[in-house]
């Protein structure tokens, strides 16, 4: 199988990073690979242009976009890794989403609607806040961002949602023990996916 990982943190020594590294180690342990796409080191622009917009007179994906799909296409899994800002993703990570899995990839503009290009392939979000996690559930935040954003992915694009774990209480000085713990969760996650059919 065919991990597509796609992080977005601003800091390289996140927890979110953290965890992408416990993924695509659990990941390689099962002989997949991985694709890394981590998205502030590689300078991802994430701002939608109007050519860009699929019923634009002129519209044409960009060249960083059509090399991006390339590198996608194979994937059987994307996984999204980020933290919760507002209790909602990084612009540079929802950007992504806009100009990456938009008309073309994830799904075709069609005058009835969208028709989903991504059937088949799965996503596995992995998030975390500063807030605990009693907080953003009872909150509502957690119900809100996976319906908003995981799962309307999923139904636009065809995909089936593994899961999304969340991790609360992610601050600033995290002790190592404490982010091994979430690792090790990752890890067990990571194992208990089934092989694509």
């Amino acid at each position: 199988m065919k991990h597509a990982l796609i992080v977005a943190h601003p800091n390289q020594d996140s927890f979110a990073m953290a965890m992408a590294h416990a993924y695509a180690e659990a990941a390689a342990a099962r002989n997949d690979s991985v694709l890394l796409r981590d998205l502030y080191r590689m300078g991802f622009d994430p701002c939608l242009q109007a050519d860009e917009l699929p019923w634009s007179r002129n519209y044409k994906p960009r060249a960083d976009i059509v090399t991006e799909r390339a590198l996608l296409a194979e994937a059987d899994i994307f996984v999204l890794v980020y933290p919760f800002w507002f209790n909602a993703p990084p612009a540079i990570l929802k950007g992504y989403v806009d100009r990456v899995f938009g008309s073309g990839f994830g799904y075709d503009a069609t005058s009835t609607g969208a028709k989903p290009l991504l059937g088949g392939k799965r996503l596995f979000s992995v998030t975390s806040s500063g807030a605990p996690k009693q907080w953003v559930e009872q909150s509502g935040a957690f119900d809100a961002e996976r319906k908003l954003f995981d799962d309307h992915i999923a139904a636009v694009c065809g995909m089936s949602v593994i899961d999304h774990l969340h991790f609360g209480r992610i601050v600033p000085g995290i002790r190592e023990d404490a982010v091994g713990i979430c690792a090790a969760a990752i890890r067990a996650a990571v194992a208990r996916i089934a092989p694509s059919v």
